[in-house]
């Protein structure tokens, strides 16, 4: 458990990827959003974990602003220790919040038994190198919807691929990966 806690750890707080923006304008590269994320554990309000219960989950809310437009989306994921590998699954947000409205400060004690998982998403795994962790899955939303997810988590940031891609085109994502570094105070 302490090797998962350390994991979830690395991954709490709040990130943005305001010193990669930064750069990527000074190269003249403007159609790049500026990106944040808050991400907190949250077992203290699940309810009835199970006694051996070994799991983190973690409220993940994700903004991105591009064009002066910020869009939200804010998910559930449970960690777990797979030997010597943590597995990221997927959960569908509670009952009484969308992906706008679902954050920490939002969620309300929720019983342990009224998650679910994502049916639609592959969990991903994640293995440690050298003192970064990195892994991924690809999920097929729908038979012709394929979404892409590949990041890397250093003490210095999380760099952090998605792409989705309907019919074979990509919809939804970048030609590189979005690094954010935690805030400070975070």
């Amino acid at each position: 458990m302490d090797h998962l806690r350390a994991f979830v750890d690395r991954l709490s707080g709040r990130f943005d990827n305001s010193e990669q923006l930064a750069a990527l304008q000074r190269q003249g590269i403007a159609d790049f959003p500026y990106a944040e994320h808050v991400n907190t554990a949250c077992n203290d309000k699940i309810l009835g974990l199970p006694a051996d219960f070994s799991g983190l989950f973690l409220v993940e809310e994700s903004y991105y602003t591009l064009a002066g437009k910020t869009n939200s989306s804010s998910h559930l994921f449970l960690f777990t220790e797979e030997g010597d590998k943590i597995k990221l699954t997927s959960y569908e947000i509670p009952e009484g919040y969308n992906k706008a409205s679902f954050s920490y400060q939002a969620l309300r004690a929720v019983a342990y038994s009224s998650l679910k998982e994502s049916e639609k998403f592959t969990p991903a795994l994640y293995t440690q190198k050298d003192g970064v962790w990195e892994g991924g899955s690809v999920s097929m939303f729908s038979p012709v919807l394929k979404f892409t997810l590949f990041e890397r988590f250093s003490d210095e940031m999380l760099e952090v691929s998605e792409t989705m891609e309907l019919n074979g085109k990509r919809t939804f994502g970048y030609d590189i990966p979005i690094l954010y570094k935690r805030k400070p105070g975070a």
